[in-house]
């Protein structure tokens, strides 16, 4: 009875779930924060640990659909929005050092210091941090340090989504205020532009300028959208080989949005060509999976140290996003969820974001109002946190074990 589509039927329903409670809470408590707990239980009883696998969905995320689905992000955001967000990277690389120092200082008191280690670049974000740690800690004779590392990784988005959902119900209220006191005076023009923020909203190319004419409708179907998308990954793949010091997940948004902007990708490309869901799915299916590696023995040996350093690294990052907001001028709300994005990266956070704009309101002006706000700094504050700077942290700390 047992084959790929009841695997994909069960996996399918565990992320539905996850959607239906985020919508009956309106948002409060997050669809990622759900699923991920129905997979852990799934796990620990009766899911199969290769049911991702098993639903086909895992091969296509790991080779196609997650780099696609990156690459649609850069067909969303502008080239205006993402040099806009320097004050983004600032505040999340000041946050990711406010996490590490107390974490360095405090943990050190309350657990062993080799958990710390290996726990510490995994915390800060990204799988890659987690096996480097993995490795590094194997190597060292460390085994429970090695099994720390992994367990990091799967369940910190446990912390950081619901911490995330808060803080941006907060921002949102705000942001809706500032829109409702009608003091804003916003073009029309402006105010369609915000509609077109999101990850499955569909822009009109018509208004937006490029350098290269548009290709005509009824030649520009759903299978040459996805063909040029799969052109700019593979630009993406080559670029990043040639400068591997920068990793092709970030290769995927720049050049996206730079051949957006040009004109050979279309604005809102997956959505335009009606295959954004199945993308989004895949990719986010490729999260869900890494949760099998955490079992209950594990989770029960090194439960107490891992929400120790959650809670102080948490901590540490709050009081540096609070100081460094304030010295910005920015929302202490958004430069929290900013960093916060390091417990769970890309694309947790851009759907966390756009779920709470949804919640919030249903008049699409402001909704647009708000995805223009949040989406676009929550979408490079995971690329800062979990695809770079994680990376960094872990190249330095498998030296220290």
């Amino acid at each position: 009875m047992y084959n790929a589509f009841l695997a994909l039927i069960v996996v399918a329903i565990a992320y539905v779930i996850g959607e239906w409670i985020s919508e009956i809470t309106h948002a409060w408590v997050p669809s990622i924060l759900v699923t991920s707990i129905i997979f852990l239980i799934g796990y620990w009883t009766i899911f199969p640990n290769s049911i991702a696998e098993d639903s086909g969905l895992i091969d296509f995320a790991g080779k196609i659909a997650v780099l696609m689905f990156i690459t649609h992000i850069g067909t969303v955001i502008s080239l205006k929005q993402l040099i806009e967000q320097w004050k983004t990277v600032v505040i999340c690389l000041v946050g990711l050092l406010g996490m590490v120092a107390l974490c360095w200082f405090i943990c050190p008191l309350l657990i062993d210091k080799t958990l710390m280690i290996a726990g510490l670049p995994p915390l800060t974000g990204g799988v890659v941090a987690a096996l480097t740690m993995q490795s590094a800690a194997k190597e060292a004779g460390l085994e429970t340090a090695a099994v720390f590392a992994i367990a990091m990784y799967s369940v910190q988005g446990l912390a950081g989504y619901p911490i995330t959902a808060v803080c941006l119900h907060k921002e949102g209220r705000k942001l809706l205020k500032e829109w409702r006191s009608g003091e804003l005076n916003l073009s029309q023009e402006e105010i369609d532009k915000m509609k077109s923020v999101g990850l499955t909203a569909i822009a009109n190319d018509n208004d937006i300028k490029k350098l290269l004419p548009p290709v005509p409708e009824k030649f520009n179907t759903p299978v040459f959208i996805i063909a040029k998308v799969a052109f700019s990954v593979w630009l993406s793949t080559i670029v990043g080989q040639i400068i591997p010091q920068v990793p092709t997940i970030v290769w995927c948004l720049i050049i996206s949005v730079i051949l957006t902007k040009i004109g050979i990708l279309d604005t809102s490309s997956l959505s335009r060509a009606n295959t954004y869901t199945i993308f989004m799915f895949a990719a986010m299916l490729s999260v869900f999976a890494g949760l099998k590696n955490c079992t209950p023995s594990m989770l029960l040996s090194i439960i107490i140290p891992m929400i120790i350093m959650i809670v102080i690294g948490v901590l540490g990052m709050g009081i540096a996003a609070f100081v460094i907001s304030k010295i910005l001028k920015m929302s202490f709300p958004l430069a929290f969820a900013n960093g916060l994005t390091a417990l769970y990266g890309f694309p947790c956070d851009a759907i966390i974001t756009e779920s709470t704009c949804n919640a919030l309101t249903e008049d699409p002006d402001e909704r647009g109002y708000l995805m223009s706000k949040m989406f676009p700094s929550m979408v490079v504050g995971g690329f800062v946190t979990v695809t770079i700077t994680s990376v960094l942290f872990a190249g330095y700390f498998a030296t220290l074990l």
